[in-house]
């Protein structure tokens, strides 16, 4: 592993040197070898003269020449060897360096191709290349440098084009804000004007609907009631109605309500009789069920006089004309039931009447609010509201805990 790891880190020149040296290495074990195998020929062929000699009885010193006939053969032949080796690893060396400088030129044409291909768009000339092996990769490099240099170009533009998108919209966007603020100022402002004209209106209002009011009971009582008067008290009782929801709005953020013990039967049937001659001057008839028993809930009286007489209106608004509402209370375990139904127009969708600005009879005059606030009263003092409509009966169903319960 740590063989491999070595020459996974090898540089082309180191690779050289140590191509280089083993060559070497092998050329000298190569001639020793064939120098070694020669002087054992030489041995052989002195130990054959010997024989010779002795066998035939040879001259001394034709076999001292014989000798060194020999012994400077071999030197010549071993001094020619190890000559021609030498010559041959400086042929294979010079080669060898002249084919590396080209490989180096080749390899380092391409990295600077790849280092200066960050900046620049150069290309690398393949006439300057040796290898058959390098200039079929030029063609890929080339192509490859080309492509990335236009992704960078087609993003560069699209970089731009998007600063330029962001620009404009973050502007576009500033404009708005500055438009909302703007708008939202007005709106605070229309608001705070809208309350302080409802304020003004509502304390303004009271005090001639109060004059009305004690004017029409004051003549009652020294004169007989006609249908004219009874329209009059009939519309200011309207109004005053009205003027009770606009007074509730106005305060109910500002003033606390407290809650009181409410004799539930007394209180509605204050109320009833209230709306008893604007029932009459539409042709609808109250028929108030009153319980043996005394009823009694904790609760605020302005809130349930919201309660109360949204609902009657309501019933006398939509009530088919010639028809009777009934109103009934009873006791339910532990809350009281206020229930008032009626014939009318059947409600499509029982689920919407308590929504703002919901009519679904968009002929009757009036904005929807009645009812909503209706609900926003039950919803925070946990009073459980039913509504039923069928082609038969229309029902409002309000349960309130009982007191003492």
């Amino acid at each position: 592993m740590e063989i491999k790891s070595l020459f996974q880190k090898i540089t082309i020149k180191q690779a050289n040197v140590f191509t280089i040296t083993v060559i070497f290495l092998l050329t000298m074990v190569f001639v020793a070898l064939l120098v070694d195998e020669m002087y054992k020929d030489y041995e052989r062929a002195l130990e054959k003269s010997s024989l010779v000699k002795s066998e035939n009885t040879l001259d001394v010193n034709l076999i001292d020449e014989n000798k060194k006939k020999l012994k400077s053969l071999l030197v010549r032949t071993a001094l020619a060897i190890v000559t021609l080796s030498f010559i041959l690893f400086a042929i294979f060396l010079g080669l060898n360096n002249l084919f590396n400088k080209f490989l180096q030129r080749d390899t380092e044409a391409f990295l600077n191709f790849f280092k200066k291909a960050v900046d620049h768009e150069e290309a690398i000339n393949p006439d300057t290349i040796f290898f058959q092996d390098f200039k079929e990769m030029v063609g890929y490099a080339n192509e490859m440098v080309s492509k990335i240099n236009e992704q960078k170009k087609s993003l560069k533009e699209l970089n731009l084009g998007l600063e330029e998108r962001v620009k404009k919209k973050t502007a576009a966007l500033l404009e708005i804000n500055k438009n909302l603020e703007e708008q939202k100022s007005f709106s605070q402002d229309l608001l705070i004007a809208q309350k302080e004209f409802l304020r003004y209106t509502v304390h303004e209002t009271n005090t001639p609907l109060s004059v009305i009011l004690t004017s029409i009971e004051l003549y009652l009582m020294k004169h007989p009631k006609d249908r004219d008067l009874s329209k009059i008290e009939a519309a200011a009782k309207n109004i005053f109605s009205i003027y009770d929801d606009l007074s509730y709005l106005v305060k109910k953020d500002h003033i606390e309500y407290k809650k009181t013990a409410i004799n539930l039967n007394n209180f509605l049937s204050s109320r009833i009789d209230f709306f008893r001659e604007v029932a009459e001057f539409s042709r609808i008839t109250f028929n108030y069920i009153n319980p043996n028993e005394e009823l009694h809930i904790y609760f605020n009286e302005t809130k349930l006089q919201r309660v109360v007489d949204n609902t009657l209106t309501n019933a006398i608004k939509y009530t088919l004309p010639g028809e009777n509402v009934a109103v009934k209370l009873q006791k339910a375990g532990a809350f009281i039931e206020f229930l008032v139904s009626s014939r009318s127009k059947i409600i499509e969708d029982t689920r919407k009447v308590f929504e703002a600005y919901y009519r679904e009879e968009k002929k009757k005059e009036g904005f929807g609010l009645g009812l909503r606030l209706v609900k926003s009263i039950c919803d925070e003092e946990g009073v459980e509201v039913r509504v039923s409509s069928d082609n038969e009966m229309t029902a409002f169903s309000y349960k309130f805990k009982a007191m003492g319960d």
